[in-house]
């Protein structure tokens, strides 16, 4: 808990957020107040920030949420309005919310190998981040609800895909605790070692049976490559359109 102290007179405590901008949305919020200047919501986030949110936000705004909850609580402590903020809050949760349920891949995913499924006793996903990279729905829609061990979640990038969207995947992941090493993930080799490639021969290695698999891509050629390679006690899910 961080202590709330304004001109030598203790207000109380406030737990600050694990975010990069919170300790400063913090000082930021107390030196206005201690100054008597004007409390809105551009202490928190620019006018062309507060724009942008108004849109889908990978992630769905978690930290910018977080920020916006740390600045609705010191209004309450100190006594400022923070209706702009409760405002702001609310059209991020209905856009990212409705931005959520329009991508729901539990409704998307398909039994793809056999009519009916089989009694399963384990999990896995063959995760093709390059093409799908939906990590927020990944976590939420499929390894939250269905346990999917991290050890039984496999993924593999090329060099390029990795060099332009690495920082941006990790970013994403640190929201759930996690990096691409908390998974097998596979740095795969330039001009050899495809990661679908590799993707599909970690699958085949693996020789699964009685499993749920979860293959997440648009591919359709490696959709229809993990199909032929699926043992038929196993239950293979793919996105569908």
């Amino acid at each position: 808990m961080t202590k709330v102290s304004i001109e030598h007179k203790f207000r109380g405590s406030i737990e600050l957020p694990e975010n990069k901008y919170a300790k400063d949305v913090f000082f930021r919020v107390k030196q206005a107040y201690a100054n008597h200047e004007n409390m809105a919501i551009n202490l928190v986030f620019s006018p062309n920030k507060q724009k942008s949110l108004q849109t889908y936000t990978k992630g769905s705004a978690h930290d910018e949420l977080q920020n916006l909850d740390l600045y609705i609580n010191l209004g309450e402590m100190l006594g400022f309005k923070t209706d702009d903020a409760k405002k702001l809050k609310e059209s991020i949760l209905f856009v990212n919310d409705k931005a959520h349920s329009n991508f729901n891949i539990t409704k998307r995913v398909k039994l793809s190998n056999k009519k009916n499924k089989s009694k399963t006793n384990k999990s896995y996903m063959f995760w093709d981040i390059e093409n799908f990279s939906s990590i927020s729905s990944i976590f939420s829609d499929l390894i939250e609800p269905f346990e999917i061990k991290d050890e039984n979640i496999f993924l593999a990038s090329n060099p390029d895909s990795l060099y332009l969207f690495k920082a941006e995947w990790e970013a994403n992941l640190y929201d759930y605790g996690k990096t691409l090493e908390s998974f097998n993930f596979t740095r795969c080799d330039h001009g050899k070692n495809v990661a679908d490639d590799v993707l599909l021969q970690k699958f085949i290695d693996l020789k699964l049976t009685n499993a749920d698999v979860y293959m997440m891509t648009f591919d359709r050629e490696l959709k229809e490559r993990f199909v032929e390679a699926t043992h038929p006690s196993c239950n293979l899910y793919i996105m569908g359109k």
